[in-house]
């Protein structure tokens, strides 16, 4: 009950007046995590049939600290990025240096950081050797070209504005300026999992996609710190779970594995490839709030998953 009574108290002290609420995101503040993040998408998109190489238009939910990852689909060879995000955490000097060193892993055409530097991210590789199958010598010297990689600097420095590659967009609505079916890849990193409005950002993800094209999402299930247990946080009712959120501009949707994979079939996606990630569960049915007492046992035992799903006509 310790962090729950912890989580309790943090959830109240989000009305105390001056809570900050652009806490850092973690994670793409490092230029190599945002390497090992966009090509692990790329990867596996590919590794699913769902593109036969770099996609040229596309968008990220949630980039967080930075827009790192972006920057990497963007040095690889993608040539428009949109960054969708609720709260503006992005800082152009910070972005900066990321692009310098992806620019030097990218040209070194370095290995994948894996498990041993960072443990926990996801998925998981067979091999974590540079895609040169994907990214061949002539595609990346095209894209590494000097000209090339000084205008998406110049992106960083001026977004949103005339022919830059980059739409920074925070907060984000369904009023951006995305095309219907203009967009070649969706993708997310441990972000959908925040999203309160699910129905409707699969919607709309179907709606920006171009028809047979793919989304890649990371999903995180656990409880992100707000219980004893990883799925601990199926345990709070309904109020309070509110009193955990608090003020925050968002915490965690609570959905299971099995309702983000029922709400994108009725939005209009196909999964064309899976991987999931198990963990044991200590919880007793009697331990679970009301709502999550018909959960699954592969629910409650699911803690993250990787999807790739496309867009059906």
């Amino acid at each position: 009950m310790r962090l729950k009574a912890k989580a309790l108290v943090s959830g109240l002290a989000t009305y105390v007046p001056g809570y900050d609420h652009r806490r850092p995101t973690g994670g793409t503040g490092s230029a190599r995590y945002c390497f090992s993040v966009w090509l692990r998408h790329l990867i596996l998109v590919r590794a699913a049939g769902a593109l036969a190489g770099v996609p040229a238009v596309v968008a990220e939910l949630g980039p967080g600290d930075s827009i790192g990852i972006g920057l990497a689909a963007l040095i690889s060879g993608a040539e428009q990025y949109y960054a969708l995000d609720l709260l503006p955490y992005s800082d152009l000097k910070q972005n900066l240096t990321i692009f310098d060193e992806l620019v030097d892993l990218f040209r070194s055409r370095a290995s994948l950081p894996g498990e041993a530097e960072f443990p926990l991210l996801l998925p998981k590789l067979h091999t974590y050797a540079f895609p040169h199958e994907i990214l061949g010598a002539s595609w990346l010297d095209a894209a590494l070209a000097p000209r090339r990689i000084e205008e998406i600097r110049a992106s960083i420095e001026l977004p949103n504005r005339g022919e830059s590659r980059i739409a920074y967009l925070a907060p984000w609505s369904d009023a951006v300026p995305i095309r219907d079916h203009s967009l070649d890849l969706i993708y997310s990193q441990a972000v959908l999992e925040h999203v309160d409005d699910l129905a409707g950002i699969y919607r709309t993800m179907h709606r920006w996609l171009k028809p047979g094209n793919p989304m890649s999402h990371q999903i995180d299930f656990r409880c992100h710190g707000k219980a004893d247990a990883w799925n601990g946080h199926w345990t709070y009712s309904d109020l309070a779970w509110r009193v955990v959120t608090g003020r925050r501009a968002y915490l965690l949707n609570r959905a299971p594995r099995s309702q983000h994979i029922r709400l994108l079939k009725e939005s209009g996606f196909t999964v064309v490839s899976e991987a999931e990630a198990r963990s044991p569960s200590v919880l007793r049915r009697g331990d679970l709030a009301r709502r999550f007492r018909d959960l699954s046992d592969a629910d409650l035992t699911t803690s993250g998953t990787f999807v790739v799903a496309v867009a059906r006509p």
